[in-house]
């Protein structure tokens, strides 16, 4: 039995992480949770759970390596951001093992600005972006990518600090409030639709990856703009167009990836996807739809972290069907559904109107 420690163990993320290994009907795993937030943790479903300080705290690495030496953890898999930079840049220090891409990718890939400029050098479709340090820079902003702008921070999740806006003083207001000036950047505004691509690599080679589109952001109307990092429904997807850029959006910042990268791209005016992001070391939130379908990538990723083998894949690049559906919500469990059958009931609806009106 293998003994994985997990962090941010009361999120959504990491529970999703727990419920997929759980599928595994032929493994078994003893789980054990830690969280730097003592309310998220009552939520965990891992076997144990542990209370550790934020990875900003100076007793953060030897809480944590206590923690894996009292109960004989072998792995550890993070899900906050924070965490995984941390735990990249002190992996040397760790009394277990984790499986992580290199720590320039990890710095690379957890700084917008700084991927931007790889995918734009290496000729990539980006939306134009450049760092906003000064009001002349805001300025500039709106004179060479306007009228309307795409501000956000250079480093966090869900949409940390994003806001799309037509407004020069709303702008500086905004970066006031988040006192942002040399950390946020501004871009072109893209347009809605956006699509992930989650893949897991080892040493170079591509193990698998599937592409999902997401229908609405949940809780959309709640943000200034309109992203939640939240996905309400998420479709399965496969075009070889988006599987290229992806590809290509990895190489352009590491030519031999290890461990998860999950893509974010967004459709521009043009319907051409833009890179927005590479979500490194983690799954996207929503990743146990991907193991309800039949997909478990925890497992691999756990398989492969122990140098263990893979069952025989099929299919490396989108081996599940498209528009599978999964539809989420606060406080209800996720349904796995089709396309097909939420259509089915709006076109029940369109006949019953189309009765009422009938003669």
């Amino acid at each position: 039995m293998r003994t994985i420690l997990i962090t941010g163990a009361g999120g959504a993320p990491a529970t999703n992480f727990v419920r997929s290994l759980r599928m595994a009907k032929d493994e078994q795993f003893r789980l054990i949770g830690v969280d730097a937030d003592k309310y998220y943790l009552k939520r965990s479903e891992t076997d144990e759970s542990h209370l550790i300080p934020l990875a900003s705290d100076p007793d953060y690495l030897p809480i944590l390596n206590q923690i894996v030496k009292e109960t004989g953890a072998e792995l550890i898999f993070a899900q906050p951001d924070f965490e995984i930079a941390f735990l990249s840049e002190h992996r040397e220090k760790l009394s277990c093992k984790v499986f992580l891409p290199d720590i320039e990718t990890i710095r690379v890939c957890q700084n917008k600005y700084l991927s931007y400029q790889c995918w734009a050098k290496a000729g990539l479709p980006v939306p134009r972006t450049m760092m906003i340090g000064t009001e002349a820079d805001l300025d500039k902003a709106f004179s060479e990518f306007g009228p309307r702008i795409w501000i956000r921070a250079t480093q966090g999740a869900f949409g940390k600090g994003s806001l799309p806006t037509e407004s020069r003083n709303q702008a500086k207001a905004w970066i006031d409030f988040q006192e942002g000036w040399g950390s946020f950047c501004a871009a072109e505004c893209l347009e809605k639709d956006s699509v992930t691509w989650q893949s897991i690599w080892n040493n170079g080679e591509l193990v698998v990856a599937q592409g999902r589109k997401r229908l609405y952001w949940e809780f959309a109307n709640r943000s200034p703009s309109g992203v939640t990092g939240l996905t309400g429904t998420g479709v399965t997807v496969s075009d070889p167009a988006l599987d290229t850029l992806a590809l290509k959006t990895i190489a352009a910042i590491d030519k031999k990836p290890h461990g998860i990268f999950s893509v974010d791209m967004t459709y521009d005016k043009h319907g051409v996807p833009n890179p927005t992001e590479i979500n490194i070391g983690r799954f996207f939130t929503t990743h146990l739809f991907f193991s309800a379908a039949g997909l478990n990538m925890p497992l691999m990723y756990v398989k492969l972290a122990f140098g263990e083998p893979l069952s025989p894949i099929k299919k490396k690049m989108n081996p599940l069907p498209d528009n599978l559906a999964w539809i989420r919500g606060m406080d209800i469990e996720p349904i796995l559904t089709t396309v097909d059958a939420i259509e089915s009931d709006a076109a029940k609806l369109l006949a019953r109107r189309s009765s009422l009106h009938a003669g």
